[in-house]
């Protein structure tokens, strides 16, 4: 020994033993207990020193670990406690760690990237390092670029280990073991957190051995694992260093296993990645998390086939979704989705783009709840990608689960009105394309592309309601990679659904109706199937009798009545709602033409509609938008509707098929609007079929459509329960089933005979409650002209005034969103008020006191997720969390003494004009008629 050393020399050199039992110190190679406890005892109380203290020790253990490498076992032996020297000096110098830490880093990293294979000596330094990584704050890997590398180097080093592929499978196992303690130090150390701009290359480094460990685990074992992990608390020593002080947290050791006992298995391996991903899950905000899935997608891709295997890619990704910390949760699915749209316009489909999208459902279909998730934005994107892929490509790959994820969005109810919304950004979605089609390099696959587009619209539209309704995707279970099965099997009306959500009304429907029509027989499928759905299990039902067994089971006169009063008083929209989809099929059933308008027609005939003459263009007519062209289009229909059928009537055996399917849908669904909206168009329709003829296909689709109307009636007939009538329509459906007929059959001969019908079902005494009426006044309802025109002109005017939707609102609560000024007033919120509205209220209105003083017409705060942000997800360094919040209302308020011009104005414009006594008295009047 130098007698002439520093104090801080000879207390180090004092700690090996001497040269001559360096090789018998194994198997522990401890230094000195008592040495080295003089030698913390001397650091920590001169913190000054520890710097010195730490180069010399740096020196001797690079010193010896060149020799160990060149097979020196005596220097093996010394740098082995050596390092249990510098990790005693971490432990008790914790309070002054950052005077140590270059010196440690530097070390560690030097005998990691040298004796690598040595797992003795890498256990020592990873305890050495998880000592360090326990205790520091991080504030050097930021400032101190050479420690930086250092440490980043460290990291890949351990991320090495953790991934190792040695043939031995218990070496193996041990060595993934050891550098998975070491990354697990990491997660639940600040040092991984102090710097967002470190933190992705640092998690890129501690995932992709975690990943690459994942995906040769069965999942079987995945699934048993991942359940024990969430329940069972962590190990003390990964979670103390957060709720203690650095003072007070203890460093885990880390050992080697002991020869003779079992070795570790790969449950233990997987046990240990799934725990380390867990805690990084829950210690992440919302920027950090997208690191966290960049990371995941490049360690991935660096995997044999990574991509191929999709159950485990869903499996990561509902984990992800599930471990995540509450309030970030969204993150998961919404940078899945902006990185599905960054591969929109690929010319082919490949293995990771079908990865993404199931990985997307996947998370949406898991019962793990997203708050603060833009639905609205996510399928706005789900949709660009959509149809972005139609217009490459009408029969390309993506569309299926690209439908799939846009059905999986209904399994997130978090407001109300989320899925009409959803539903009602489909639909416009849908009736752009009706009418202006998609946007294609070639003209030749235009009409096909318009097509795809609009039947994968549907089946996304279907999906959506389908798992909004069910409350889970049907089909997916305990395989989150298989396809959507949309299950329509299911009795579940909408009455019996949760009552957490609004549901989708007619108005929001209506403009799907046009489709029944559309020049596409697969189209026309799809839409009917579309609307059979929804009219069983969506459309809101107003008191009617929800009981769809209604065959079986007669209805009660007490609820006869009940619906009959609702439905004297009540001018809701899904009236006009049937009378219209019973124009559509009148206008299907004969039309020879169902070809789409152009865009001139459209704006001629638009020009004409305000100039109020045909054939005389106005100055002043608008631009030629989708909605005008809707319009030309359904006056177009209207207009080519024949008196007659024709030989070209274009409606195929499935349209007939399609048109029985819905006029049942409706009698079961709407007994009593059904049958009075539905009466008219079946005798107009009977009119046009009981001809003079003797033309063979005239003949043919005289008995189809009077074999459907036979069928109706007979649906009829079982809903209200009149025997007599059912006895008439099954003498029909036989009489019909004996075609072909004979040249003196005359079509008058054939079906059924409707004025016997009438008078039967007129005279039904559970009908004359339901309506009130007697059997004279029920033959004069249901002998009310009819004409598709008549049905279509209401629909039309309700379809297309956007200032109110919804023709069920009262003229009252028309009247305050005009007078008050309110933007996006709320009418439904209107409706729900529990206080009645009185002429106070209106006289309140129409003087502009009642934004501020009748709480029933004051705007109701936002029940969306997006408008009101989590006090958990407010990081004031991380600015980019935070949701971007709607825009502000105008809070003006009206002023208090408007003058009558403007009154009579607003009234004029809400289609109100001078009554003679109250107007509660004349909407209630008007209502019932």
């Amino acid at each position: 020994m130098n007698l002439f050393a520093a104090i801080h020399v000879k207390l180090l050199s004092s700690c090996y033993p001497p040269n001559s039992t360096l090789l018998t110190a194994g198997p522990d190679y401890s230094p000195n207990s008592h040495e080295l406890s003089r030698l913390t005892y001397y650091a920590s109380n001169h913190p000054g020193k520890l710097a010195k203290i730490g180069s010399e020790l740096e020196k001797r253990l690079k010193l010896e670990c060149r020799k160990a490498k060149d097979g020196n076992a005596r220097s093996r032996a010394s740098l082995l406690i050596s390092l249990a020297i510098l990790r005693s000096l971490a432990t008790e110098c914790r309070r002054d760690i950052v005077l140590l830490s270059p010196y440690l880093v530097s070390s560690v990293d030097f005998v990691l990237s040298s004796l690598s294979s040595d797992l003795e000596i890498v256990v020592r330094a990873a305890s050495i390092f998880t000592a360090w990584a326990t205790y520091t704050t991080g504030s050097l890997t930021n400032a101190d670029h050479d420690m930086t590398s250092r440490y980043l180097s460290i990291l890949k080093s351990f991320g090495a280990l953790s991934a190792s592929m040695l043939s031995d499978q218990e070496t193996r196992n041990r060595t993934r073991l050891i550098g998975l303690a070491a990354l697990s130090a990491v997660i639940n150390s600040e040092v991984l957190y102090h710097d967002t701009a470190q933190f992705g290359t640092q998690v890129s480094s501690i995932l992709q051995p975690n990943i690459h460990i994942i995906f040769d685990t069965p999942m079987t074992m995945l699934n048993n694992q991942s359940l024990a992990v969430k329940d069972s608390p962590a190990s003390p020593y990964l979670t103390e260093f957060r709720t203690r002080p650095a003072i007070e947290r203890r460093a885990a050791s880390i050992h080697i296993h002991v020869d003779g006992d079992n070795g570790p298995s790969l449950e233990d391996v997987s046990e240990a990645s799934l725990r380390a991903l867990f805690a990084l899950l829950n210690h992440s905000n919302g920027e950090q998390l997208r690191y966290v899935m960049q990371s995941i997608f490049t360690s991935v891709d660096l995997l044999n086939n990574g991509w191929n295997r999709v159950e485990h890619c869903c499996w990561v990704a509902q984990k992800v979704a599930e471990w995540a910390q509450y309030q970030y949760r969204y993150v998961v699915p919404t940078w899945l989705v902006d990185n599905l749209m960054q591969y929109q316009d690929v010319d082919k489909i490949l293995p990771l783009h079908r990865a993404v999208m199931s990985m997307i459902q996947a998370v949406f279909s898991s019962p793990t709840a997203l708050i603060n998730l833009s639905s609205s934005d996510i399928l706005s994107s789900l949709l660009a990608v959509l149809l972005r892929r139609v217009s490459i490509r009408p029969d390309d790959d993506a569309l299926v689960p690209l439908v799939e994820c846009i059905a999986s969005l209904g399994c997130h109810v978090y407001y109300s009105d989320q899925i009409p919304d959803l539903v009602a950004e489909l639909i416009g979605r849908l009736v752009i394309i009706e009418v202006q089609g998609l946007l294609v390099s070639e003209k030749a696959t235009r009409k096909e592309c318009r097509t795809s587009a609009i039947r994968c619209i549907f089946q996304g539209l279907l999906g959506l309601l389908k798992a909004a309704n069910d409350g889970e995707q049907a089909g997916i279970v305990d395989e989150p990679n298989k396809p959507l099965v949309i299950d329509f099997s299911s009795n579940k009306t909408g009455e019996e659904r949760q009552a957490r959500r609004t549901q989708v009304t007619a108005d929001i429907w209506q403009d799907t109706l046009s489709l029944l029509c559309d020049p596409d027989p697969l189209v026309r499928r799809d839409c009917a199937d579309a609307l059979v759905y929804y009219i069983t299990k969506e459309m809101p039902k107003h008191g009617e009798n929800r009981d769809f067994q209604m065959m079986k089971h007669p209805r009660k006169s007490t609820e006869i009545r009940r619906d009959a009063t609702i439905i004297s008083h009540l001018a809701n929209p899904g009236s006009k709602f049937l009378n219209a989809i019973y124009g559509y099929l009148y206008i299907l059933a004969i039309s020879p033409t169902l070809s789409h308008i152009t865009p001139a027609e459209s704006f001629e005939a638009e020009a004409n509609s305000h100039s109020g003459q045909r054939g005389r263009p106005s100055t002043d007519a608008r631009p030629n938008t989708p909605k005008i062209r809707k319009q030309a289009m359904i006056s177009r229909l209207i207009d080519l509707a024949p008196a007659s059928l024709s030989p070209k009537t274009v409606a195929l055996e499935e349209d007939y098929a399609n048109i029985l399917k819905i006029m049942n849908t409706i009698q079961i669904s709407f007994p009593v609007r059904g049958l009075l909206s539905g009466i008219p168009m079946i005798l107009a329709l009977d009119r046009v079929i009981n001809t003079q003829t003797r033309d063979s296909a005239i003949l043919q689709r005289i008995v189809a459509l009077k074999s459907v109307l036979a069928h109706v009636w007979l649906t009829i007939a079982q809903v209200w329960h009149v025997a007599q009538l059912s006895e008439l329509a099954e003498q029909a459906i036989k009489n019909l089933a004996a075609f072909p007929l004979s040249d003196e059959t005359s079509p008058e001969e054939l079906g059924l005979n409707t004025h016997d019908a009438l008078l039967i079902l007129a005279s039904s005494q559970s009908l004359q409650e339901s309506i009130s009426s007697d059997q004279e006044h029920i033959l004069k309802r249901f002998r009310t002209s009819w004409t598709p025109e008549l049905a279509l002109k209401d629909f039309e005017t309700s379809a297309y005034d956007l200032s109110v939707r919804g023709d069920g609102v009262s003229p009252l609560l028309k009247i305050s969103p005009a007078l008050m000024h309110i933007e996006n007033i709320s009418l439904h919120s209107l409706a729900r008020s529990t206080r009645g509205l009185g002429v106070t209220d209106l006289r309140e209105a129409l003087e502009g006191r009642a934004s501020l003083s009748n709480p029933a017409l004051a705007r109701p705060p936002s029940v969306s997720t997006l408008d009101h942000t989590s006090f958990l997800a407010t990081d004031p360094a991380h600015p980019a969390l935070r949701l971007t919040k709607t825009r502000s209302r105008s809070k003006k308020r009206s002023q208090g003494n408007g003058s009558a011009n403007e009154v009579r104005d607003v009234l004029t414009r809400l289609g109100i004009g001078k009554h003679n006594g109250s107007l509660l008295k004349t909407t209630f009047q008007k209502g019932a008629q």
